[in-house]
């Protein structure tokens, strides 16, 4: 799908392309969303050099990632996207050229969703292609911020549970999503921070001047959140630790029952298989009380050994 977004007078025009059309003079931003070969080729007329297909997208070499042709700036970078519990990573190429930025993704990306309603609803004011990168990265790095805030609220909760919980599978799956999602945040942090570095070296002295600022705010941004996540992974360990010993806490106490209850019981054991192994010459074999005198042994043999770990706090 081609989408054109024509931005004049702080008035955004969204154009739906079909490869007969011809790309609107003023368009400021060319999003294809999983574009089909007939609209590669349709692109491939107004680009000098071949377009990146998702293979490429996908790499993680900077050489592949950050780079420059004809066509001006290409960056790939990852964007994160929230769904249900989970975070998951989006690729998304863009190629800053002189005119407008040309975007291509495979997958849909919710932050592009929210950049496109700040511009229709006149939140944001953007005059070039290269105002427009730093505005949606501007919303990523906010976002980011957003996701880092959620694993703790959603960490504090986790610590509750911890010693409050009986069953822990929950937890523990808990936790695992969110080392998951705080490993795909830190990747995108990083991810990000390369992004603008690689674009500040290329606009050096081409940007303006509130650009430029906006940039070192979102690197100063990124740097601040990168101990958050950090701390985020220490915590997570902590909690898997935590939940473990816990665990084996709760086994050792249900083993420990199991052990008692076998001391306990030994002795009564001992007494009634002595007296059922049936040999001829046994004198209480014979005797009136015989019987119930064996139950009182075993009774009060079961008795002492249970007193005798009380007084030693064994239990």
């Amino acid at each position: 799908m081609i989408t054109a977004y024509v931005y004049e007078n702080r008035q955004l025009t969204v154009l739906e392309l079909g490869i007969e059309d011809s790309l609107p003079p003023s368009t400021l931003w060319l999003d294809l969303y999983k574009p089909e070969d007939e609209e590669r080729e349709w692109l491939a007329r107004f680009s000098v050099e071949e377009l990146p297909d998702e293979e490429d997208i996908n790499e993680i070499e900077a050489s592949a990632r950050f780079y420059q042709n004809s066509d001006g700036l290409h960056i790939n970078s990852l964007f994160p996207q929230r769904v249900g519990q989970d975070v998951r990573a989006v690729n998304v190429s863009f190629n800053l050229r002189t005119k407008f930025l040309l975007t291509i993704r495979e997958e849909d990306v919710g932050l592009i969703r929210l950049l496109r309603n700040y511009l229709r609803l006149g939140r944001l004011e953007v005059g070039t292609p290269q105002e427009l990168f730093i505005e949606l990265f501007n919303l990523k790095v906010d976002y980011l911020s957003d996701l880092i805030e959620d694993v703790y609220t959603v960490l504090e909760n986790v610590g509750e549970e911890v010693f409050e919980s009986q069953e822990l599978d929950d937890v523990f799956k808990l936790i695992t999503i969110q080392e998951d999602a705080n490993g795909k945040i830190r990747l995108s942090l990083l991810d990000t921070q390369r992004s603008l570095r690689y674009m500040q070296r290329y606009y050096r002295g081409q940007l303006s001047d509130d650009d430029m600022k906006d940039l070192r705010e979102m690197l100063s941004d990124i740097e601040s959140l990168m101990p958050h996540s950090q701390f985020i992974f220490d915590k997570l360990n902590f909690l898997l630790d935590a939940a473990m010993g816990f665990t084996s806490l709760q086994q050792n106490k249900i083993i420990k029952i199991f052990s008692v209850a076998a001391v306990v019981f030994l002795p009564p054991t001992l007494i009634a298989s002595s007296y059922g192994m049936n040999f001829t010459t046994m004198p209480e074999l014979e005797w009136q009380y015989g019987y119930p005198m064996a139950i009182a042994m075993m009774l009060a043999s079961a008795a002492g050994t249970y007193f005798f770990f009380k007084r030693k706090r064994w239990l």
